[in-house]
């Protein structure tokens, strides 16, 4: 019989009050029936009473031992069963997040869009928890994928294989436990296709088998999985990181992100962009490690995760081609202009002249950083992101498809049309510049598809946006930012909205044309704000003077709490 020290049951404060110790809480529990007693001497009563009814045995069941039952939840026509507190990552096994449901939908889409291509696909979803994702690939694909879904938790995997029979999938443990699989389902259910459950760590995994398709979804930061990922990875195809260590790559954590990226980041307004393009460096640097340059098909970053999505093309040639687009940026911390460092190896005297502002001349001290290293180009694929949302019309994904056409006017930096959007899918990135004959080409399409990158960097969408909140007059009423985008596209800009930022404006004009138009197009507040457009023909010389005074308010405003 042992004493119990800890809080099993609520203490009553003692009467003598400050002198209250540590053992007025000691009690103990019967072996036999829990009972919790306070007192020594009624417990040895207790338990000679349990002596004398014949009562040696314990008939307790600790709470903890009880298991409580599964839920079972449905996403995309596929049932998954969870374990209890599925949502809290510290307290179980198999972390399931109904938040990246947009997540999964844009994976899904990728993946059907590159079964167009070539097939059958052998796809690994390196991190599968609960499996959902894998068991969305093989349940609306079917034959068109081999799927692998790994994890290395043995509660995981026991988990995703019940998810297999519950979706009426055939689980492939071992290639010799393949023909005894076939006995499981039970008569008049159909097999829908087969999944392959492995129970390794991921970059072991990633070592051992080559793929045509890997989704990195590890909790946190995905570095660590980068190089063994493009280790084996099959010439053109895809691999999609996401990435939840928002604290640093946002730049709230700003040492975590110079730990895991090796990148120097401040927050700015387009932070969003910034961790997209930081995550994206990451990535070209393990392909290129690895004698492999990359294709950027699209890049999304939203309140929960840092989706990255690219397609490998091998060779030294397309490394260093890949290698040259990472860059350093520029940034003004007074005015928040910025841009990327012009490519060599000459040390400049005076690095400030790059920026189109002229703050360092205006402004004490130095007032601009060096932000990186990053992606300098395009985050988007204008043919792919068409298919994407081909396949999610086709599967009825209809929580994406806003996004997807967001990302395609975005890609092509043109305003939105109301009419909406025309899916031409003979473009560039057709599967034909792909794939021949259901073979992969060699050297030669690789090479075509270097050469068309290079022409088509003048028509790649401007990097970063604008926030027109962040850059509004003091006392002006801004446009509709319809109507500011229509202003700005009459201006000769090219302009669109951006999915980062829902008040953000990707344009290619120079933050100094795009205040004069935002204040040229601003009324006064004191005239009632209701009527929109100017109300005088202010002359070009006024609006550049009151907008450097803006700029120099804010500056002024700001520099007492610039670090």
């Amino acid at each position: 019989m042992c004493i119990c020290h800890l809080p099993c049951r609520p203490v009553k404060p003692n009467i003598i009050g400050e002198q209250i110790s540590s053992k007025m809480g000691a009690h103990y529990h019967c072996i036999i029936c829990s009972a919790t007693i306070t007192r020594r001497t009624d417990m040895l009563g207790h338990v000679r009473r349990h002596v004398n009814k014949g009562e040696t045995k314990s008939r307790y069941i600790a709470a903890s031992a009880a298991k409580p039952p599964n839920e079972i939840l449905k996403e995309a026509d596929t049932d998954v069963q969870v374990c209890p507190n599925y949502s809290i990552p510290q307290k179980t096994d198999s972390y399931f997040n109904p938040k990246m449901k947009l997540n999964r939908q844009l994976i899904f889409c990728t993946l059907a869009a590159l079964a167009k291509e070539r097939k059958p696909l052998e796809c690994l979803d390196a991190f599968g928890a609960t499996g959902i994702m894998g068991l969305q690939w093989a349940k609306h694909l079917g034959n068109a994928v081999k799927v692998t879904i790994n994890d290395l938790n043995e509660n995981s995997v026991t988990l995703i294989q019940e998810n297999c029979h519950l979706n009426k999938l055939k689980v492939v443990v071992d290639s010799k436990e393949k023909e005894e699989s076939d006995d499981i389902l039970e008569e008049g259910e159909e097999n829908l296709g087969n999944i392959k459950v492995t129970k390794m760590d991921a970059n072991v995994l990633m070592h051992l088998r080559s793929f045509d398709f890997i989704h990195l979804d590890p909790f946190g930061t995905s570095v660590n999985y980068l190089d063994s990922a493009f280790r084996n990875i099959r010439n053109l195809g895809i691999v999609s990181v996401t990435s939840t260590d928002i604290s640093s790559l946002y730049a709230k954590a700003q040492h975590v992100a110079r730990r895991h990226y090796g990148c120097n980041i401040v927050r700015t307004e387009y932070y969003k962009e910034l961790a997209a393009r930081i995550v994206v460096a990451a990535v070209a640097r393990a392909a290129a490690r690895c004698n492999k340059g990359i294709e950027v098909l699209f890049a999304v970053a939203l309140e929960h995760f840092v989706l990255v999505v690219v397609r490998v093309l091998r060779g030294p040639t397309s490394a260093d081609e890949t290698a040259k687009k990472i860059q350093y940026l520029i940034h003004c911390q007074w005015c928040e202009e910025r841009i990327f460092q012009k490519d060599g190896n000459m040390v400049e005297e005076n690095p400030y002249r790059q920026l189109p502002c002229n703050c360092h001349g205006s402004m004490p001290g130095k007032t601009a950083i060096e932000l990186g290293p990053l992606w300098s180009s395009s985050l988007f694929n204008t043919g792919f992101l068409k298919r994407m949302l081909f396949e999610s019309l086709h599967h009825g994904l209809d929580d994406i498809q806003t996004l997807i056409k967001t990302l395609i006017f975005e890609s092509e930096c043109t305003p939105q049309k109301e009419c909406g959007v025309f899916i031409k899918t003979t473009d560039d990135t057709t599967p034909d510049n792909y794939i021949a004959q259901g073979k992969r080409k060699g050297n030669e399409t690789v090479t075509t598809l270097a050469k068309r990158q290079k022409t088509d960097v003048s028509t790649e969408h401007p990097p970063f946006y604008y926030n027109i909140h962040r850059h509004s007059i003091k006392g002006m009423n801004m446009p509709k930012l319809k109507k500011f985008l229509c202003y700005l596209s009459q201006a000769g800009f090219r302009v669109s909205r951006t999915h980062f930022d829902p008040m953000g404006v990707r344009t290619d004009a120079p933050l100094m044309q795009f205040k004069s138009i935002l204040l040229k197009y601003s009324t006064p507040t004191y005239t009632g704000g209701q009527s929109e457009g100017h109300v005088q023909p202010a002359s070009e010389d006024t609006v550049a003077d009151r907008v450097e005074m803006s700029m120099n308010d804010k500056a002024e405003a700001s520099s007492c709490r610039r670090w």
